[in-house]
């Protein structure tokens, strides 16, 4: 990656003051690193951020403070704004050029998608989006591709130790077997399995809910739509035993001709 170059200037407004040097355009910044003395500067918030745009977290960039002082750095952290969004801080890491160091790379994926995507049967599954890697600060990579038109077939993986890079400049701290990108089923057997018993259950709980609408069956003698007045009981049907316990009792017949 190129090496690209930033101002700055020494800053000597702490606190919350530095609220006026975000108003006047510029961003308050601290450079720091291993074994040297820390040192506080503002840039410009332009320049920055069209800076940063092309080296990201990976580039190296030589920093320079004022006329004199260049330190070559990587920008470890930016802090935002919560309600707008916009940068007001940044934390310089300086790095010594003969030493390595770590940082994490983006997996880009590239290349053309297989068919069977563009058929719906499967989908491109991105399992791990970036890697730490280990190399010297003028080694290091904005990013490593992942070429996707290698997979074919359904279960088709690309694993980390398949991913192209330079092997002797950097180092990837990451297991090698593990699975960065796959070519998974549109919809995977576990899912179709939950699906058919949603629907399953779901058909099951219809079906009670039918019956439940159907009622059971009224006693004999019980007029449809015929409901008690409050307080009042209903009328026994014929062959009930009133709430008192005694059935009605049946009709006096005539006597016939000859008894008494």
């Amino acid at each position: 990656m190129d090496r690209l170059s930033l101002h700055a200037e020494e800053r000597t407004i702490l606190g919350k003051k530095v609220k006026k040097l975000r108003q006047e355009g510029k961003l308050p910044g601290h450079v720091f690193g291993k074994g040297l003395d820390g040192e506080i500067v503002t840039v410009n918030a332009k320049d920055f951020l069209q800076t940063f745009h092309q080296a990201g977290e990976t580039g190296l960039i030589d920093l320079k403070i004022g006329s004199e002082k260049v330190r070559p750095v990587l920008v470890r952290d930016v802090q935002h704004d919560p309600v707008s969004g916009q940068p007001i801080h940044i934390d310089f890491y300086q790095v010594n050029l003969t030493e390595k160091v770590k940082v994490s790379v983006p997996l880009v994926l590239v290349g053309e998608e297989p068919e069977s995507i563009h058929l719906g049967e499967a989908i491109v599954l991105q399992t791990l989006n970036e890697v730490e890697v280990e190399a010297l600060p003028t080694d290091l990579v904005e990013k490593i591709e992942v070429d996707i038109s290698l997979l074919k077939q359904i279960d088709d993986a690309i694993a980390v130790e398949q991913l192209k890079y330079d092997r002797d400049k950097l180092t990837i701290n990451a297991d090698p077997e593990e699975i960065v990108v796959k070519l998974a089923p549109a919809v995977s057997a576990e899912t179709e399995k939950l699906l058919e018993e949603e629907a399953a259950e779901k058909a099951a709980q219809e079906a009670e809910a039918a019956a439940a609408a159907e009622g059971e069956p009224r006693p004999e003698g019980r007029e449809e739509g015929v409901v008690p007045a409050e307080g009042e009981e209903a009328a026994p049907a014929e062959g009930e035993v009133s709430a008192g316990g005694e059935a009605p009792a049946e009709a006096e017949q005539p006597a016939k001709d000859g008894e008494k």
